[in-house]
């Protein structure tokens, strides 16, 4: 696609992934929130190597002014067919949004996505999904007042302006809460992790070295697969695919906050918890190069506080009161043993999740930012 002003080309070429990977540093460059992703993850998850091409495909686009060639925006429009395999419908998606304050540019970014989709036959698309929900998704709606923690979405107010005027619909909120640690939990949890001991439910902690780590990340596999299998808009993953994930996270869990619920060798819940490593992201741009490990190393020293990322149990055990068990390990963990820890974000949560709501906000966590997935027939 082609004006006067600009152009939306497809990603092809090496020069032009480089564009790609640009575009956030031009969109964010006066925003004191933004966190730079890390360059190395955003192209290693669009490499044509990636996993993701055995059950999907992709195409990536950039919008380059005219005649000066300055990058613009980006977007992704992707097929994934586990996603299709479990929708009633043809869902396309769109992804690794990114654009200046023009709404032309955005919505002939959104078109160009649109149609190649139309293309291979799907009749609707949502986003932003990166792919995939277990890749970065979702537009904050509201919240803008602070940077986001460790894998979260971040973007400017003005995306949720141009996507629905360019006729897109709310699919779905979600929400990331607020959660204070100066204040010792209700008594209750306490009380829910003694009814889950004399049940025969045992608690530790993640085990991060070596074949052990291997072992826990095998079960814990097993139990996202089975706990957090009927996710909204969720597309399967390999074992193989979950261990790379997780051999990612590997140097930066901390295993106090890191908590496992076992029935004998059977594992039965988890609460996944990691310090905010945004803190020191912000300071290395984007790039883990020699002096963005120094930096990166430097700053993580400075971290106070956390993202819990995930609190479950399987159905069965719920009512042997796992899950209260689970959260009082892990605030305990994070605030005793001279942990520095002060505040935690609890995201992220769709708004139509209540029994997981219910629990978090039992703990006196509030809503403090609010993200949206949309939809449009296409």
């Amino acid at each position: 696609m082609t004006s006067n002003q600009f152009q939306i080309k497809p990603v092809n070429t090496s020069t032009e992934r480089k564009i790609f990977l640009d575009v956030p540093e031009i969109v964010y460059r006066n925003d004191p929130n933004w966190v730079a992703p890390l360059r190395e993850s955003v192209a290693k998850q669009l490499a044509e190597d990636n996993p993701f091409s055995q059950y999907g495909e992709f195409q990536a686009f950039i919008a380059l002014s005219q005649p000066s060639g300055e990058p613009l925006g980006r977007i992704v429009a992707a097929i994934n067919r586990r996603l299709l395999d479990r929708e009633a419908e043809k869902v396309g998606l769109f992804g690794y949004f990114e654009c200046v304050e023009d709404f032309e540019v955005a919505r002939s970014l959104f078109e160009t996505a649109c149609q190649w989709l139309r293309d291979r036959g799907m009749t609707v698309v949502r986003g932003p999904i990166d792919l995939s929900t277990h890749n970065n998704c979702l537009f904050l709606v509201d919240g803008f007042d602070s940077p986001p923690v460790m894998m979260m979405p971040y973007n400017p107010p003005y995306y949720p302006e141009f996507v629905e005027r360019a006729g897109w619909q709310k699919a779905k909120d979600a929400y990331a809460y607020s959660l204070p640690l100066d204040k010792p939990l209700d008594y209750k949890y306490e009380k829910g992790y003694n009814i889950a001991r004399k049940s025969g439910v045992t608690f530790r902690n993640l085990r991060t070295k070596g074949e052990a780590f291997e072992e826990d990340v095998r079960g814990l596999y097993r139990l996202f697969t089975t706990a957090f299998s009927h996710n909204w808009s969720s597309s399967a993953r390999t074992e193989e695919e979950f261990m790379a994930e997780a051999k990612d996270l590997q140097q930066l869990a901390d295993p106090d906050i890191f908590i496992i619920a076992e029935d004998g060798e059977k594992m039965v819940g988890l609460f996944m918890c990691l310090p905010n490593y945004n803190i020191a992201l912000k300071h290395v741009n984007g790039r883990l190069n020699f002096w963005g490990i120094l930096k990166f190393l430097w700053y993580r020293r400075k971290i106070r506080t956390t993202r819990t990322i995930a609190i479950g149990s399987l159905p069965e055990y719920r009512r042997k009161m796992v899950s209260l068990g689970l959260i009082y390990l892990g605030m305990k963990g994070g605030t005793e043993k001279k942990k520095p820890y002060v505040w935690s974000e609890l995201s992220w949560v769709w708004e139509d999740n209540s029994p997981s709501r219910k629990i978090i906000e039992a703990t006196g966590a509030k809503i403090y930012k609010t993200y949206r997935v949309y939809e449009k027939e296409l």
